[in-house]
């Protein structure tokens, strides 16, 4: 059977609504029809995308995998029919904070000077992969380790990580912290995008109260009003200055590692060559 696009709306929808049922609400379809979609899909692949064993359906290896190919090609079909894109085909660069931090303008810069014809567009997109694994950009700036099936990625650099406090807090007037020293404190935590999970801790010194956000913004209000603080990276302070916030170092947690990575093969002609870009911008002093 000749396959089209409705397959892969299909098997997208089921991925992100995790039933059936939810997924043929949100197609105007009735649950038979998804069904038989997602089983002409699988047939056509030879392998089984959606494991049904369980009330929530959960992705495969294999499905995991096809995910982010099946996301970017409808992404690619979307933006082909799109009449204001004619003549244009943007790169498209996301990151879920601060970017590649003080080296992000350079960057822009470099890329629109050596590809005049390829525009680069920057776009936040508040998720852990920066809407790499949703097919929402080409390639994407992600902070901490990550692997994926289909997905390439190049170390950038590493950024230290530094405590954001109240310009109140005691702690603000420390020229540095370690991490025992946020223990007593409330943590707010960006379950979303962010890097900083408890594990950061050691169980001994562990903070026992959670203040969780899904964003950068509702992160640094948090911490401004004294609710609570935060651990993030060098790049975070050298673009979200706040006030009501101050960045200190942390003496003790590792540095974070910032990646480049990429649907393979990429969804872009220029892909590789924005990573080249980047290395070269990365290695500068």
């Amino acid at each position: 059977m000749t396959m089209e696009l409705r397959h892969l709306r299909a098997f997208l929808a089921i991925a992100e609504e995790g039933t059936i049922t939810r997924a043929a609400s949100r197609l105007h379809m009735s649950q038979p029809a998804v069904s038989r979609t997602l089983h002409q899909l699988e047939a056509h692949l030879g392998v089984r995308l959606v494991d049904r064993s369980t009330h929530h359906l959960h992705l495969t290896d294999a499905g995991a995998a096809f995910r982010i190919r099946a996301a970017t090609a409808l992404r690619a079909a979307d933006a082909a029919f799109d009449p204001r894109r004619l003549g244009t085909w943007p790169l498209r660069l996301g990151h879920a904070w601060s970017a590649l931090g003080d080296l992000t303008a350079p960057l822009l810069r470099r890329w629109n000077e050596t590809h005049p014809d390829t525009p680069l567009e920057l776009l936040r997109i508040d998720d852990r992969t920066a809407g790499l694994t949703r097919g929402a950009v080409d390639v994407a700036l992600v902070r901490g380790t990550f692997t994926a099936p289909g997905v390439r990625s190049v170390p950038l650099l590493s950024e230290p990580r530094v405590a954001a406090v109240p310009t109140s807090s005691d702690l603000a007037e420390r020229p540095r912290l370690a991490l025992a020293d946020l223990t007593d404190q409330a943590i707010t935590l960006n379950t979303v995008s962010g890097t900083t999970t408890l594990d950061l801790w050691p169980a001994a010194v562990r903070p026992a109260r959670v203040l969780e956000v899904g964003n950068t913004d509702d992160w640094l209000a948090a911490i401004a009003a004294g609710q609570a603080v935060g651990v993030t990276t060098a790049a975070t302070a050298t673009l979200h200055a706040y006030p009501g916030v101050v960045y200190r170092p942390l003496t003790d947690a590792p540095d974070v590692p910032v990646l480049l990575a990429w649907a393979e093969p990429p969804t872009h002609p220029a892909v590789t060559e924005l990573a080249d870009l980047a290395r070269e911008v990365a290695r500068e002093p």
